[in-house]
């Protein structure tokens, strides 16, 4: 069953944005542990304005767990996104300098699509197909027309499954030194 994000589903999310964090080499992760960095997406996570707040999310629930997650935010609030992050780590007494993300990801006149991720458990089931089909909802709730995302040049899988679901490629983006496509696609109603 697809559904809205919940408060109650921090740590599985957590857990699931960890893989996509880490899989993109990112230094917020090296620098502050996998642990460290699980804590604060925790953290972070009840705020609805966050890049990965309950509110910007939908989840694929399965038997009460969680088997994969999508999370996005319409381009114009990439601003804002990260703030309640830099809040938390504030209030722990680390660096407000120190940036999840920081590159821009989003195309104006876009929701984004920031994260897709599957449960390793639920893998090979249709989930990430169906978490995409759903995302149409976030973005149409959010008063956006356009989906944008982008997908690791070095990752052809993903990027095929972004093009069976109507993606197409619009342009190059480097995010954290590593090159991307980017990827759009009419909301489909």
């Amino acid at each position: 069953m697809i559904r809205f994000a919940r408060k109650q589903d921090a740590q599985e999310i957590a857990e699931l944005i960890l893989i996509i964090l880490k899989d993109m080499h990112l230094p917020f992760v090296t620098e502050f542990g996998e642990e460290a960095a699980k804590q604060a997406i925790m953290a972070s996570y009840e705020d609805p304005t966050y890049r990965f707040g309950y509110d910007r999310g939908l989840v694929e629930e399965i038997n009460g767990e969680i088997a994969g997650a999508v999370f996005g935010y319409p381009a114009k609030e990439e601003p804002i996104i990260d703030e309640p992050l830099t809040r938390y780590l504030s209030s722990i007494g680390l660096s407000v300098d120190v940036k999840l993300f920081i590159d821009p990801e989003a195309t104006a006149g876009e929701w984004y699509l920031d994260s897709i991720a599957v449960n390793e458990a639920f893998r090979g089931q249709g989930i990430g197909s169906r978490l995409l089909k759903a995302v149409d909802q976030l973005a149409t709730r959010d008063g956006e027309t356009v989906i944008g995302l982008n997908v690791a040049k070095e990752n052809p899988a993903a990027k095929r499954l972004y093009e069976r679901q109507g993606f197409t490629v619009v342009g190059d983006r480097i995010i954290s030194g590593h090159p991307y496509d980017h990827m759009r696609r009419e909301v489909q109603q």
